[in-house]
């Protein structure tokens, strides 16, 4: 959907299916020079070799395009289980997803987009999501499985000069199956164990000469991979729905409208974390994890996460509803085509959550339920002149959130929360019932106007500039009103030793129409050089932005007084260089891609401390410099019909290089506060020390990226006869390998996460007419991996983490007509 496309895990070409684009006009294939490929060349190429964009409005072979971006069809995203963006990063090295729930979500692409950990409804994602050209605002709304799915596209590096939403990191681009004049259907069902099951059908065909329909609908459901011993219930499952629907009418060979439906709900009982270790903070030793959990007869039910128990006593519930209508229209003007995109989404979050991550009743109720809507509108003309070919675009987006959050204290808080060495912590009634009400508002307006041409100065050189001017206009709202277990307001200064300690547990504060407003000018270029038919030389820079915001988490108090100059965020300023070789030999059996790249941010958004506040509560604001530099490659093979080989790969080095007011890693945490009579800041984990305000993490890991990041596999096949059906018997291989990364915002000692590879298997066999049964083993070593560790609240040393999913495995029977 976007600009180019590079294979993963390719098929054979008999299996590619094209995207098709309704109402565009007519565009060649090959590039100035080349000469048409008869139907021979096609058989005896490499499937990486046909796939087909329409990133520049016009229908041109992946290799012509000069831009990176990875290409996943339908049957890549069948055979290796790929059914929503989660899985899908294991295909894509240099895409990182990473989640505890739906909402605390994050996609990363080269380790940029949004900070690991950190959900915040007043800031931008920098990663795009799209669903058939429609732009999604939260990552949270993009979790769903993916229903009747054409193909994946992942485009890596800054977007916005072409249409939608401008995004500094890149974009993951979702086209589904579009409705079809012939009458066609499909269906799958998979069963696995731990009681795994999907169904996914989709039928499309005319309603009249003009009129054609497609329908699709998927079911997941899977027990959950952690038992709780409080609750005897597996959690963590998979509980998913979804629906979609399209129509196309086509009046005229020029003029194409689809109006397009979907919903997708999800409702398992999740997500819990699971106790990984206890690392040593500057805490008095009373005070951290061990001491405070024996005080109160405490014991997690193991200390082995991968047993895969936990004791969370607080209701568990992750339920995501989303869905929206779209309306597109194609219309053939003079030399180009002119479309328009007008679209409505809703998403709503329903969560419960145990936030103390333990079996005492510390945090009893901790929910942040969210109803956000967004109403998308683009206008493109994408047209020819002699030698040049053109984007025009308008973009205008508004949302609307709404988030009503509970946090309730229960009674064991006292004991927890409080310092021991105070009579207040020996009673719970202190704490007992502490509730904060929360209600966070944001109005969220961009507009943007955009243009993109590609100017073919010779057969050989092409050049490309785009320009991008932006507005963005934010306002919004956070109110946090807390009351003690008899409703009485608790002060936001001033009180009793009480109030204090119920203030030091739950901080009350309100700002109210807070407003961001600013314009931005974007601009790239790029050039690029095709010496023969199968060779691409290119280069590109791109100056661009992510915008500012505003923030809804929360800001510090100090004495009583909200630091509001602190509730805006300024934009993020981005300059990207990227260098590209596109290329294939042996008669285009071989695609070997490579590209370099170097991105540097400046007022890189990010939790900080400042020491001007004298407060260790992080806020989000600008932290300085941030550096992404780093090679991929992309190869694969296809030396016969009967195998085809692939190997992606990637380097990258992700550095914070200005950053010296981070919040500090747990074992530079949660001790004094140095004061002119003791200055001296204690060594790493050693108890009763004095803790830095701020910590200087310039030259550290971005969080979430590992150095090296590798996929790879291939298919064997052979033809066979079944029951008298003819096809082909096949086996494949697709693994992933990623090194160390860092799982905590400051890199912590207690919080990098070892690099590991996952193994997918498959076995079957599909015949000629549509059919297609194959068993499957997924991580079939039965890895052991953490997803994502996670530092807990009040600098116990506490680590919790989601450990990965163990072995899976099962059957897979579809069919097509």
């Amino acid at each position: 959907m976007l600009l180019a496309a590079q294979a993963s895990a390719p098929t054979p070409p008999a299996q590619t299916t094209p995207p098709v684009v309704v109402g565009a006009p007519e565009r060649p294939t090959t590039t100035p020079g080349e000469p048409d490929r008869t139907e021979e060349d096609v058989q005896r190429s490499s499937a990486s070799a046909d796939v087909v964009v329409t990133a520049r409005r016009r229908t041109e072979q992946a290799q012509n395009v000069p831009i990176a971006i990875s290409v996943v069809g339908v049957k890549e995203l069948d055979n290796t289980g790929s059914f929503n963006v989660a899985r899908l990063q294991q295909l894509q090295p240099t895409l990182q997803f990473y989640s505890t729930n739906p909402r605390n979500s994050s996609v990363n692409i080269r380790g940029l987009g949004a900070p690991l950990g950190l959900t915040n409804d007043g800031i931008e994602q920098g990663v795009g999501v799209y669903i058939d050209q429609v732009y999604l605002s939260r990552v949270a709304a993009a979790t769903l499985d993916f229903l009747d799915v054409q193909q994946i596209e992942t485009l890596r590096g800054p977007q916005g000069t072409l249409y939608g939403k401008n995004t500094v990191a890149g974009a993951i681009s979702i086209t589904s199956k579009p409705p079809s004049f012939d009458f066609e259907g499909r269906a799958e069902v998979t069963v696995g164990n731990l009681e795994f099951k999907q169904a996914k059908a989709s039928i499309s065909g005319p309603l009249t000469d003009q009129i054609a329909i497609r329908l699709g609908l998927s079911s997941t459901s899977r027990r959950g991979t952690v038992f709780n011993v409080a609750s005897g219930n597996y959690v963590n499952e998979q509980d998913n729905i979804g629906l979609r629907s399209a129509i196309l009418w086509k009046p005229t060979a020029d003029l194409s409208l689809t109006l397009s439906g979907d919903y997708s709900r999800q409702n398992p009982e999740c997500c819990a974390q699971t106790f990984v270790r206890v690392g040593a903070t500057q805490r008095p030793l009373n005070r951290q994890f061990d001491a405070l959990a024996a005080a109160q007869n405490y014991e997690p039910p193991s200390r082995n996460a991968f047993d895969r128990l936990t004791d969370l006593d607080a209701d568990l519930n992750a339920k995501n509803e989303l869905g929206g209508l779209s309306l597109r229209g194609e219309y053939a003007l003079g030399d180009g085509t002119l479309t328009s995109v007008t679209a409505w989404r809703f998403w709503k979050w329903l969560p419960a959550n145990d936030r103390d991550f333990t079996g005492l009743p510390i945090t009893t109720l901790s929910q942040n339920p969210t109803r956000q809507d967004q109403y998308t509108q683009e206008f493109r003309y994408a047209g020819e002149g002699r030698g040049f070919d053109y984007v025009l675009g308008l973009f205008g987006f508004y949302q609307d959130i709404h988030t009503t959050g509970t946090q309730r204290q229960g009674s064991a808080a006292s004991r927890w929360l409080i310092n021991p060495s105070s009579a207040l912590a020996n009673d719970p009634s202190v704490l007992d019932g502490l509730t904060a009400s929360n209600d966070i508002r944001l109005k969220n307006f961009s507009g943007a106007a955009f243009a993109k041409v590609n100017w073919n100065v010779t057969d050989t050189i092409t050049l490309s500039p785009g320009a991008r001017l932006n507005y963005d206009d934010k306002v919004g709202s956070y109110v946090s009103i807390v009351r003690d277990a008899a409703g009485n307001l608790v002060p936001a200064t001033g009180g009793t030793a009480r109030q204090a300690a119920q203030r030091d547990a739950i901080q009350p504060q309100a700002f109210r129409d807070e407003a961001f407003r600013e314009w931005n000018a974007t601009y790239d270029l790029t050039a690029s050089y095709k010496p023969s038919r199968d060779v691409l030389l290119y280069g590109t820079y791109a100056h661009t932005f992510k915008s500012g915001g505003l923030n809804l988490n929360g800001v510090p108090v100090v004495n009583g007084v909200v630091q509001t100059q602190l509730a805006q965020i300024d934009p993020e300023k981005v300059d990207h260089f990227e260098i590209g070789l596109k290329s294939q030999f042996w008669d285009r059996r071989v695609t070997l891609n490579l590209t370099g790249f170097w991105t540097q941010i400046r007022d890189y958004q990010a939790v900080v401390n400042n020491q001007s506040t004298s407060t260790l509560r992080g806020y989000l604001a600008n932290a300085g410099k941030v550096r992404v530099r780093g090679v991929e490659a992309d190869f694969s093979i296809r030396p016969s019909d009967r195998v085809t080989l692939y190997a992606n790969g990637a380097f990258n080095d992700a550095r914070y290089l200005d950053f010296p007011n981070a919040p500090c890693p747990p074992e530079l945490s949660g001790g004094g506060t140095p004061t002119a009579a003791n200055p001296s800041i204690g060594a790493p984990g050693q108890p009763g020390t004095n803790s830095p305000i701020v910590c200087d993490i310039s030259g550290q890991w971005l969080p979430g990226i590992s150095k090296f990041a590798f996929s790879y596999g291939g298919e064997y096949n052979l033809p066979a006869t079944v029951l008298g059906n003819p096809g082909e018997a096949y086996v494949g291989v697709d693994a992933n390998s990623r090194t160390k990364f860092s799982s905590n915002a400051s890199r912590s000692i207690y919080t990098d996460i070892d690099g590991y590879t996952l193994a997918n298997v498959r076995a079957g066999f599909r015949t000629d007419s549509g059919v297609n049964v194959f068993g499957w083993v997924r991580n079939a070593f039965d890895t052991r991996y953490y997803e994502v560790l996670a530092t807990t609240p009040g600098n116990t040393g506490l680590i919790a983490g989601n450990v990965g999913d163990p072995r899976t495995y099962g059957v897979t029977l579809g069919a097509s007509f």
